[in-house]
């Protein structure tokens, strides 16, 4: 299994570029989530301060990526920069072996296929370079955006979990999926 590295490894698709959070990625990270469905789906703090953008990209990303438990990675267009979104692997307690996923996507740049294009790039890496046996993806019940690219990136439904995931001090029924090596197309 892979050593905790100092730098993130740089992930590229046909249209995007994955690459660790910069502090010229703040302002557009503050915008990005201030958006409801982000809000809504995701553990990001409500109200998003400018201050949350910061802690994302100067402290959370490099320290998790420093310690080898986080990879971070903001999601943007080849060519323009432009932000799509981001990106997240995280090794579970108790079995580094086994990993969870996250995104979320830019309001602006919903329904182009990119989060499925970028979700592919990271299980490829997280499941041979990484070298994890398993991710799983979780998310709140009814977050059918995110359940869609999840089926659409392979991964296979195990269920719901009821009373689950932690959302800003509410325990949530979550669905959970999981991709191994093997489903790797």
């Amino acid at each position: 299994m892979e050593e905790a590295r100092s730098e993130l490894v740089t992930l590229t698709t046909d249209r995007l570029v994955l690459r660790a959070p910069r502090e010229s990625d703040v302002d557009a990270i503050f915008a990005a989530c201030q958006d409801e469905e982000i809000q809504r789906w995701t553990v990001v703090p409500v109200p998003y301060r400018r201050e949350d953008a910061e802690f994302f990209v100067r402290t959370l990303a490099p320290e998790g990526r420093a310690a080898g438990a986080e990879f971070i990675w903001c999601v943007v267009e080849r060519g323009t920069g432009r932000l799509v979104g981001a990106q997240a692997v995280t090794r579970q307690a108790g079995d580094p072996a086994a990993g969870s996923v996250g995104w979320w996507t830019a309001k602006e740049q919903r329904g182009r296929g990119y989060t499925v294009e970028a979700a592919r790039a990271v299980a490829r890496w997280a499941l041979t370079d990484l070298g994890l046996r398993r991710l799983q993806w979780l998310a709140y019940v009814g977050n059918e955006g995110s359940r869609a690219v999840a089926e659409r990136v392979g991964y296979r439904h195990e269920g719901t979990l009821r009373s689950y995931a932690d959302q800003r001090g509410v325990f949530r029924d979550a669905w959970i999926a999981s991709l191994l090596p093997a489903d790797l197309d």
